[in-house]
Order: structure tokens, then C-alpha cells, then sequence
């Protein structure tokens, strides 16, 4: 069993003598920890004891280094709180251990160090004094063990106490994609590029390519070790260095991240949850700047409240859009920490809700409330969380990618989250595109009226043409929702999609015995003009001529004779009648089965088709339109 123990506590309190007391490894690498005497950075130490594996990442405690505190607090287990005997709970005892509590840090112990510098009178005060920062608090039933790293009093105890509660950790449940938040970069000769990190979820494989963030470089997995052995892979809760080709460690730095190519999608607004710490000077306020610190990153970012009241107070917990300067990768769930920009000191923690949120207006909170409750609550139900994603979407919906990149899953398990949520009719598949089932239905709704309303304005009107739907009904939405939305009404039988042209199923022309007698006139006035035909607009005056009609009215049945395919548009002043020009284009295909490299030029055609140049040069741009004939300098090649 892996787990990963961090140390917390203030500075000099002994926290990187007592990892080398449990595991004989000195944290401190620095050359500058070593003079100073004190740990500047994180370091990092492993111990087996039978069948459970514990990786220590030892913090700085001094207040300067508390961003690479927190860069190694990410992925903790198991929290040891160290606190002096002699000198009790200090300010870094406490905000080590807010910090620890707001990043949901569920199990620990505490170490009290330096034991045999005191008498029992100052151990007993030190052990009250504990006992009231712990209160009602993850650590309240945390065993308090007394040891001194000098004399190894207590050491033992402690290691029995930390494989215990290892052995009572939950089982991991590891649902999200491989992610690395880097927390160290280095250079190894005849390797290359060294990467370390505790891996958040997921499984890094050797060999396999991975994504670095926020730049979207992609890099190969040449080599893995954890806890110093090599490994062909590693999964989630390990330590692990990871050697990479094709970049130099100088392209990395703390707070980037690695992850499962394509997966993830960088973001700098993001919708979460924050809890104000109760001894916070004042409330969080919007458009108040903070540093935010998540995974091993550090970003300066501005915060927008999601209430009415603009602020959240000391000890509450309310809703937040953070708006970053710089991009960063996160997921449900992760948790965070917020410190006031100057002076620096922590002041609230939280949980990301929504991690590729839109800007909110006012009128927009009550309902962006009720989403991030809902998300908040579904928890590990990735069937409702999907559907959730889904409905914030509105019509716009969502795809596999975008439910991966809000979510963080894995493949296999968001597709069965999906399955899930449709078979419950929770969202609908629209060729793969994902709406809300009642947004499908309302899309159906408008699509359905728009073909309705249209017989209602041109009721001899074949039917309503797809491209007008679809810049009308499903403007700026994707291809698939259209296509998808068409084919459930046809299969419903609500709608007949032929061709170029959607009409309701109930669709018949009515036509008056004068609507017929002109009709007929309009096309025997076209067959009889050959291809000569005179202009539309005289053709229309010569077919209304002793009728009651004006040219005008008699525009629908052209209309209604191009959507049969009776007549041919060739120009806005020129139509013909189709079977002319299926004759024309029968005629022009054998003349070129003679002709040499089939060429014809205009002249030709002018005589094939008997027409003036007029009508010729009409005609051959239509037929080259309709691939018919194919320009070549000053002649036409006639198609096959």
C-alpha cells in the first residue's frame, strides 16, 4: 500500500529531524538548508514497513516558504502536525494546520517533538494547548505522541501509528486521468529531463506520450521511478520521477502540470466553493485580488463573489468565480488555497465546482447557485454530473471532449457515465453532441414551428429549405444537434426531409381551379419558348393577362414549379423548362463523344443549341456550375 505523509508545523520545530528519525533520510538538500539550518524547500524521504510503503514530503516552516508549503501539501495522505514541546502552538503551527483542514486532508497525527527538553508540567500545557486548535477538527481524535528525534523516544510509536492509520485509509478511487502537478525539474546526464511529482490520479505508463500544461507541449514518457525504483508504470498516491525526451528540464517549473493528452483544457475562469477561515481580519470581497495556490501552482487571480451581498465573511462558506491572470489546469474537486495578496497570509481554501466557467452576470446568480449546488452534491454520481455539465450548456450542449475536460474522467468512465445519464433520459445524444433532453425536445419544438409558420406564409411553397432552418432555429449551434433534431422528427413522422427541403408530414398544396389554369399557361408559356425563353418578369405578365392575378402573385407558382423541378434557374431573369435542358445536355454529351479532347466552345454551342449568344453564355455558365462543362481558356471540356 502507497501513501504519502506530509509533515506541517513551525519553523524549527523539528519536522525535518523527525523524518530523518523515521526513515534515516536528511530532507534537507540545499546547500543553503544546510547552512542556514533551516528547510527552504521541499524535501522528500521513504520508509517500507511490512506491507505499506510511506513517501514523506517534508515543508519548510518558515512564513517566507509557506508557497512551497503548500506546493508539497497537495497530495498528502497523512498529516504529522509537529509542534515543539517547549514552544507550543506557534503562528505556522496554526496556519499549517487551516491550511491542512481546507485542503480536506482527512487523517493525521500529532508529533510532539523535543520531548526531552521539557519537564512534564510544560509537556501537559503543550498537549492542552494542541487539544484546543484541534477541536472538533479532522485531528481532534488524533493521538498526540510525545517523541524527541535525539534520543528516538516516541519514534517508534509514531511509525506504528502512521501504518495504522494507512491501513484504514479508503480504498482510491481513481476515476480521473493521469495528472502531475510538477513540484521539481532537474537534468540527469545520459537521461535528460527529470520531472517529480506526487501523482494526483490516474496512471502514468512508460512510453506513453502526456501532455504538459499550461503550454500544451507534448512530451514521451522515457523512464518512471517511484520512490527511487524503476517502474514501467506508476498509479495515483505514488512519488514519482519521470524522465522525458525532447525537452530540456529548463522548460519546466513548478506549478505546470502533466496529464493524459487531450484530456484537460487550461483555464483561468473557474467557478468554486470557498470557506473564509473564522479568524480572518475581514470578509472576501468580489473583485478583491488573492493568490491562488492549487496543486503545486501559484497565481495571482480575482475573486467574484456569486451572491447578492458581494462577500463572503469570516467562517462562511459561499459560492465564487475566480478569474486567474494565468492560465492553470483543475478539476472537480480539487481542492485550493487563497492568501491575501500583501501582506501574505492565508486566509480561505475551497473546492473547484466548475472548471471552465463563463462569466456571470447579476440576474444569472440564483440559477449558477442552484447548478454548482447540484454539482457540488452529485459527488462521485458521474452520471449526474455529466447531465449537470450538459444542462449549463443550454443549447449549446456539450461533446466527449468538453465532458472530459470540465470532468477530469477517465475515458471508460465518463462514456459510461453518458450511457448512464441517457439511458435515465437525463440528456439526449444528438449524433454524439449531448443536450439536455428537455433543451432536444425544445429544439424539436422550434424546428417543428418553423416549418408550420413557413406553410403558413408560402402555402404552395414545396416546404421550407434546410439551409433556412438552419441559419434560423440552430444558429451558432454544432452540425450534429441540427442533423439530429431533423432525423428524430422524420423518424416521429412529424416532418418529410427531402432532398434540400423540410416540410411538415401533413403538408398538401390546396389549389383553386384558377391557381391550376394559370399554372398550366406559366409552364406551356415556358416549353414553348424552347430555349429562347423571354425574361421571368415578361413571361409572368404574359401568363396573368385577362386573369385576376398580378405578376406578383404568380411568383409562388415559379416558385412552387423550381421546387418540383419542373423549371430550371439558370439566372434571376432566366428559367427554363427542365426537360429542354435535360434534352440540351443529352445533345451536348453526344456531340462531344465526337469531339476531339470533347472541347466546345461558344460557338458550338451557339449552334448545337440554336440559341443566340444571349442565351449561350447563360447556359454554359449553368452547365459548368453543374459540372456539366468545365472551363478551359476559351472553350469548354464536356464531362462525362
Amino acid at each position: 500500500m502507497e501513501v504519502i505523509v506530509g509533515t506541517a508545523g513551525h519553523i524549527d520545530h523539528g519536522k525535518t529531524a523527525l523524518v530523518k528519525a523515521l526513515t534515516g533520510v536528511d530532507g534537507d538538500r540545499l546547500p543553503e538548508e544546510k547552512r542556514r539550518g533551516i528547510t527552504v524547500d521541499l524535501g522528500f524521504a521513504e520508509i517500507s514497513v511490512g506491507d505499506v510503503h510511506l513517501g514523506f514530503v517534508d515543508v519548510p516552516g518558515h512564513e517566507r516558504f509557506v508557497k512551497n508549503m503548500l506546493a508539497g501539501a497537495c497530495g498528502i495522505d497523512i498529516v504529522i502536525l509537529v509542534v515543539a514541546a517547549g514552544e507550543g502552538v506557534m503562528p505556522q503551527t496554526r496556519e499549517h494546520y487551516d491550511i491542512c483542514r481546507l485542503l480536506g486532508i482527512r487523517t493525521g497525527v500529532v508529533a510532539l517533538t523535543k520531548t526531552d527538553m521539557v519537564d512534564a508540567e510544560t509537556l501537559e500545557l503543550a498537549r492542552l494547548e494542541i487539544g484546543d486548535l484541534v477541536a472538533n477538527s479532522f485531528l481532534e481524535q488524533a493521538p498526540i505522541i510525545g517523541v524527541s528525534s535525539q534520543t528516538g523516544e516516541g519514534v517508534e510509536q509514531l511509525k506504528d501509528e502512521l501504518c495504522r492509520l494507512a491501513l484504514e485509509l479508503p480504498q482510491r478511487n481513481d476515476r480521473r486521468v493521469a495528472r502531475l502537478p510538477i513540484d521539481r525539474s532537474f537534468s540527469v546526464k545520459g537521461f535528460g529531463a527529470v520531472v517529480t511529482g506526487t501523482l494526483a490520479s490516474g496512471e502514468i505508463v512508460e512510453g506513453s506520450e502526456l501532455e504538459l500544461f499550461p503550454t500544451g507541449r507534448r512530451v514521451k514518457v522515457r523512464g518512471i521511478q517511484t520512490h527511487g525504483r524503476a517502474a514501467k508504470s506508476v498509479r495515483a498516491g505514488n512519488r514519482v520521477a519521470v524522465n522525458l525526451g525532447g525537452i530540456d528540464h529548463s522548460e519546466f517549473a513548478r506549478g505546470m502540470l502533466l496529464a493524459e493528452c487531450g484530456s484537460l483544457r487550461p483555464t483561468q475562469i473557474a467557478d468554486v466553493e470557498i470557506e473564509v477561515l473564522p479568524d480572518a481580519a475581514k470578509p472576501i470581497r468580489t473583485r478583491q485580488r488573492v493568490r491562488l495556490h492549487v496543486g503545486t501552482a501559484e497565481e495571482l487571480a480575482r475573486i467574484q463573489i456569486l451572491n447578492e451581498q458581494n462577500e463572503i465573511a469570516p467562517g462562511e462558506k459561499g459560492f465564487a468565480q475566480i478569474r486567474l491572470e494565468r492560465p492553470v489546469v483543475v478539476v472537480p474537486g480539487e481542492r485550493f488555497i487563497i492568501r491575501s495578496y500583501s501582506p501574505q497570509m492565508t486566509i480561505a481554501g475551497g473546492r473547484v465546482i466548475d472548471p471552465l466557467a463563463a462569466k456571470h452576470r447579476r440576474n444569472e446568480f440564483e440559477a449558477v447557485g442552484q447548478t454548482l449546488t447540484g454539482l457540488r452534491d452529485a459527488g462521485e454520481n458521474d452520471a449526474e454530473t455529466v447531465s449537470l455539465f450538459v444542462a449549463a450548456q443550454g443549447r449549446t450542449g456539450l461533446d466527449l471532449a468538453g465532458l472530459k475536460a470540465r470532468t477530469g474522467l477517465r475515458n471508460k468512465v465518463i462514456v459510461s457515465a453518458i450511457d448512464d445519464a441517457i439511458a435515465t433520459r437525463s440528456i439526449t445524444s444528438a449524433n454524439g453532441h449531448y443536450l439536455a433532453t428537455d433543451v432536444f425536445a425544445a429544439l424539436e419544438r422550434s424546428a417543428g414551428k418553423a416549418v408550420e409558420d413557413f406553410h403558413r406564409r408560402q402555402p404552395l411553397s414545396k416546404g421550407l429549405s434546410r439551409k433556412t432552418l438552419r441559419d434560423t432555429v440552430f444558429a451558432f449551434l454544432p452540425e450534429a444537434v441540427f442533423q439530429s433534431v431533423i432525423s428524430s422528427l422524420a423518424d416521429g413522422g412529424k416532418i418529410v426531409a427531402e432532398n434540400d427541403t423540410i416540410r411538415t408530414a401533413s403538408y398538401r398544396a390546396e389549389f383553386t381551379a384558377e391557381d391550376v389554369a394559370l399554372q398550366a399557361k406559366i409552364l406551356a408559356i415556358f416549353r414553348a419558348a424552347g430555349l429562347e425563353v423571354a425574361r421571368l418578369e415578361d413571361v409572368l405578365a404574359e401568363a396573368v393577362a385577362g386573369t385576376n392575378f398580378s405578376p406578383q402573385s404568380a411568383r409562388k407558382f415559379v416558385q412552387r414549379f423550381l421546387d418540383t423541378g419542373e423549371l430550371i434557374k439558370v439566372t434571376d431573369e432566366f428559367y427554363f423548362s427542365r426537360g429542354l435542358i435535360d434534352a440540351l445536355t443529352v445533345t451536348v454529351r453526344k456531340y462531344a463523344d465526337a469531339a476531339p479532347g470533347r472541347f466546345i466552345d461558344v460557338a458550338g454551342f451557339k449552334d448545337l443549341a440554336g440559341v443566340s449568344r444571349k442565351y449561350a453564355i447563360p447556359l454554359l455558365e449553368y452547365f459548368d456550375r453543374t459540372k456539366i462543362t468545365q472551363r478551359s481558356g476559351e472553350k469548354r471540356i464536356v464531362l462525362k
